[in-house]
């Protein structure tokens, strides 16, 4: 199946992708390659890059456009691909977007740069953005304020959705949110605007109980996205304690990935070592384990496996 753009249908598991880098720093594009099939074998519906768990501030804009195009090449159309495109520089970020629409991206994902304070400031600089960007390009807005420091209300945001059709879809990643999600949900389900496709974040540490609340799926990078795909599939056939169940199996490890600061770190190790990608390293400043961390990563690991063969 070919994939064109993003739309509000969307649905199941959006993986976030690491960026591979060698020993020295360097993009590795080989390594790039190795993960998104990777991504693909283990049943994603789709794959986001340039996200902030990819490490996308750190690259410039050359690299950006060059990891972009080894991706959409590698995946050929399989899936569809939302690129993140936030940048303080809204130069920078139309840039981007229209590069990624040009080579054939499914859609951008969108989120405000650090501090912008007011909800009424936050909704004049996304109006400001979409008024700019080309309204062939479907958006993604990120609710991270975590990472943004700034919030947007149900209301906010169902205004934004109102007045331009090209926002598509929402990814949840308030915390605590859940309540957010079942209001956001319910304006759409009763007809009160126009319902958009939300997936949600937070490296799935809440994702049954968003499920429950009327998520379409999630967009995060856990190293092991089967968990995401499966959960996700027992939970739209009904079988919801089946996805409860899976989903407690992973939930050490789950939590143990989501520590602020470390994540990433942890995230690319497991990755190494389950083939994926060729280095666990991390761009400069980054996140990086001590040899403490790597062995009770590993430990955490052997007994997630051993959890899942039933033992």
């Amino acid at each position: 199946m070919l994939y064109n753009k993003l739309d509000e249908t969307a649905e199941g598991v959006y993986i976030i992708s690491a960026t591979p880098f060698k020993d020295s720093g360097e993009l590795d594009l080989e390594s790039t390659k190795k993960l998104v099939d990777f991504y693909l074998e283990k049943g994603v519906d789709g794959i986001t890059v340039l996200g902030v768990m990819g490490e996308a501030p750190k690259l410039t804009i050359e690299e950006s456009k060059l990891f972009l195009d080894t991706v959409l090449k590698q995946v050929n159309q399989r899936v569809p691909i939302i690129v993140g495109v936030s940048n303080p520089g809204i130069d920078n970020l139309i840039d981007l977007s229209n590069f990624s629409m040009d080579n054939d991206a499914a859609g951008v994902m969108i989120a405000p740069p650090p501090g912008i304070g007011t909800e009424e400031k936050l909704y004049n600089y996304l109006t400001n953005i979409l008024d700019k960007l080309d309204d062939r390009i479907p958006v993604c807005y990120q609710d991270y304020p975590f990472f943004t420091k700034s919030e947007i209300s149900v209301a906010t945001f169902n205004k934004i959705v109102e007045e331009y059709d090209q926002v598509v879809m929402f990814k949840h990643e308030e915390w605590p949110g859940l309540n957010k999600l079942s209001k956001l949900r319910k304006h759409s389900d009763n007809g009160a605007t126009r319902r958009v496709s939300v997936l949600t974040g937070n490296g799935g540490l809440f994702l049954p109980q968003e499920m429950q609340r009327g998520a379409d799926g999630a967009m995060t990078g856990f190293a092991y996205p089967e968990m995401l795909v499966e959960v996700i599939k027992l939970h739209k056939q009904g079988r919801i304690d089946e996805a409860e169940d899976l989903f407690d199996i992973y939930l050490p490890y789950v939590r143990y990935e989501q520590q602020p600061g470390l994540g990433l770190a942890i995230r690319k190790e497991t990755l190494l070592r389950r083939g994926a990608i060729s280095s666990s390293k991390s761009r400069d400043p980054g996140p990086s384990l001590s040899a403490e961390d790597k062995k009770e990563l590993i430990r955490l690991i052997d007994r997630l496996e051993l959890s899942l063969k039933g033992n």
